[in-house]
């Protein structure tokens, strides 16, 4: 029977049904064969009553209102003053622009759109190619979801009841190493292709630029400044990030009104509406897989076959990889999780640092035909052919693949930092 509903699962999906009505319906049909449907609506309801949950939409909201309210222009133009002169300056600013304001909103989305809309023009008038131009803010708004705060490591973390603090410190050190690669590639092509920067400016302009950046800067020093100094929880420094975000755009930046204010909420309150129903429902679905059996008998066969872990890594990023060209980037977490998690244990695989591992996948998956997000976002705005941004962005996607390899055989990359600054004998 579990297989029969899994089956109708996948049919849904092939069908084009979202995610969360094919993941709900399945769930349904689960819960009342082998109970009733009250208690699926009660699970549902249980699984969002979570004040970690609180925080999605709060830092959702932080970000629409980064995304309109003129922070990104002051981070690049502080970021263009010391970089911009380098060969590919203009491609290095939006890689550095962008890891800032991933520290700030968690969205690679809004990274893509808030960076995009102000650099790719500006790439376009220096001389850049289109497909280039697109490649460099396409990959570079994958960020969004890997530096800390990262919405993707916040619903990982619940899912898995994984420490979030520790989450975000897993992806400190691999986005530098992203910034660090995607800044190498970018450097290396602008060579060869006479990429010339900007035009240098003097000391003064430096720090006037720097200067007027600073109140944006302020966002990441509250959000985890506050939540590692223990001064606030996730979901109360997330409230304090959407709070001083929409302060900084009306009254610092001033790129939005007070009139667009509750248009901005009601846009962010969808957005994080949307993240928050597929969660529920795959919330659900994983107790379900627990009840049933599965996870046991997956755990069962792990153990009693003779597959190493860095086996089942290979196994797991090619199916990570595969599915996220067909599938948006949560959904891709939320089906696979509760199937591979109780995998890990047995294969003495860090769920800390397969959470990173997946969420790499995910910058991937931004990035990849059909459905990759980022793509169409930077064909939407940039006015370029849909061809030409995924012709663009494929370098980056194997650079991204080197990242990735790194990642999944080095778990130090990813476990350093939590293991020194959270060790769970300190109660991490």
């Amino acid at each position: 029977m579990s297989a029969l509903f899994l089956g109708s699962f996948l049919v849904l999906l092939v069908l084009g049904v979202p995610i969360y009505l094919a993941l709900g319906v399945t769930g349904a049909a689960l819960f009342s064969a082998d109970g009733s449907m009250m208690s699926y609506a009660q699970k549902l309801t249980d699984e969002l009553n979570s004040t970690t949950l609180l925080a999605v939409p709060y830092f959702v909201i932080a970000a629409t209102f980064m995304e309109r309210g003129g922070v990104a222009r002051a981070l690049i133009d502080a970021a263009a003053s010391w970089i911009g002169r380098v060969h590919g300056g203009l491609g290095l600013v939006s890689v550095l622009s962008c890891a800032v304001f991933a520290a700030m909103c968690g969205s690679s989305v809004a990274t893509a759109i808030a960076m995009g809309t102000i650099l790719i023009p500006a790439m376009h008038r220096g001389g850049y190619s289109r497909s280039f131009s697109a490649g460099v803010v396409g990959a570079s708004g994958t960020l969004g979801i890997l530096i800390p705060p990262s919405l993707a490591f916040v619903v990982f973390g619940v899912l898995s009841d994984t420490s979030i603090p520790r989450l975000f410190l897993a992806g400190v050190i691999p986005g530098l190493l992203q910034v660090a690669f995607l800044g190498a590639y970018i450097v290396w092509f602008s060579r060869r292709k006479g990429y010339k920067g900007t035009q240098g400016v003097s000391m003064r302009e430096k720090v006037h630029q720097t200067v007027l950046a600073l109140p944006a800067l302020s966002i990441p020093v509250i959000v985890l400044g506050g939540l590692y100094g223990g001064v606030v929880t996730l979901t109360e420094s997330a409230a304090l990030s959407a709070i001083v975000a929409a302060l900084l755009s009306l009254f610092v930046y001033r790129g939005i009104t007070v009139s667009q204010v509750l248009p901005l909420l009601a846009e962010g309150i969808r957005n994080a509406a949307s993240i928050l129903i597929i969660v529920a429902v795959a919330l659900a679905f994983g107790h379900w897989i627990t009840e049933s059996g599965i996870a046991a008998w997956l755990v069962a066969l792990v153990e009693e076959s003779n597959i190493s872990g860095w086996q089942f890594l290979i196994a797991i990023n090619v199916l990570l990889l595969f599915l996220g060209m067909f599938l948006e980037v949560y959904s891709v977490m939320l089906i696979c999780l509760p199937l591979i998690l109780p995998m890990l244990g047995p294969l003495d695989i860090d769920p800390i640092h397969f959470a990173v591992i997946i969420v790499v996948n995910m910058e991937i998956a931004l990035l990849t035909p059909p459905v990759g997000l980022n793509l169409f976002v930077i064909a939407n705005i940039s006015k370029t052919p849909l061809l030409e941004v995924t012709r663009g962005t494929a370098p980056f996607v194997v650079v991204m693949l080197v990242l990735l390899a790194v990642i999944t055989y080095v778990p130090s990359v990813s476990l350093w930092l939590p293991q020194v600054w959270m060790p769970i004998s300190g109660g991490g």
